[in-house]
């Protein structure tokens, strides 16, 4: 197995919506898996979808024993709060022309500029290179990746994870205990204690033998 550290630094604010409170839309301090294979370009979704809703598991499940990105951790982030505004257009099924314009408006809780975050790709082969540049978020927002190759043992027993886990994708078992992460569109889990069969890295970290892209039937 060939592991990548891979080391993420916004250069442009980042916004998705892990939590709506009336107006305020709060982009949290983990990045999702799912997001990350799609930038670091290791799986792709056609661009136009009839229903307009995510295809996840036709997207990812052809990835399984080939390659695995963990979410990431946050290293160093900062937010900063901006204000959007839209009109709301009431149109009549006959496609009359609305009598009144009401605008409305948001603020968007985004991650700031220089924030940085953790992350490990697992490949069953190894990989010639790893994009340098992505896009995340709603907003397509640049990132700089710093991808590091890792050496690590395979061992046995007990481990604190070295990144931020997706349960689903974890074998049964490994898990003992942990810090849950809400988010959509799958939760997460941080600072987990795990134990069996593990890619070992430094202080007693690693990585769960077998994670792979799972989705609930």
């Amino acid at each position: 197995m060939f592991i990548y550290r891979c080391e993420l630094t916004l250069h442009e604010p980042l916004f998705f919506a892990t939590r709506e409170l009336g107006r305020l839309y709060e982009t949290g301090r983990y990045l999702h898996n799912y997001a990350l294979t799609y930038a670091l370009g290791l799986t792709s979704s056609p661009w136009f979808h009839r229903e307009q809703v995510p295809h996840y598991a036709e997207d990812l499940r052809p990835l399984r024993e080939q390659i695995y990105v963990t979410p990431a951790a946050p290293v160093r982030t900062g937010f900063q709060l901006a204000t959007f505004k839209y009109g709301e257009e009431i149109l009549h099924v006959e496609m009359r022309q609305a009598e009144r314009n009401t605008p409305s408006f948001g603020r968007a809780k985004e991650l700031a500029p220089g924030s940085s975050f953790c992350c490990y790709v697992l490949s069953a082969r190894s990989l010639e290179r790893l994009p340098r540049w992505i896009r995340l978020g709603k907003w397509h927002s640049k990132a700089l990746v710093k991808s590091t190759p890792v050496k690590v043992m395979e061992r046995d027993g007990d481990y604190l994870a070295a990144a931020p886990l997706n349960p689903l994708d974890v074998p049964e078992g490994v898990l003992r205990a942990f810090d849950i992460i809400s988010m959509p569109p799958a939760s997460l889990v941080a600072n987990a204690r795990c134990v069996g069969s593990h890619y070992a890295l430094d202080g007693g970290r690693g990585l769960p033998v077998g994670m792979a892209y799972t989705f609930p039937s």
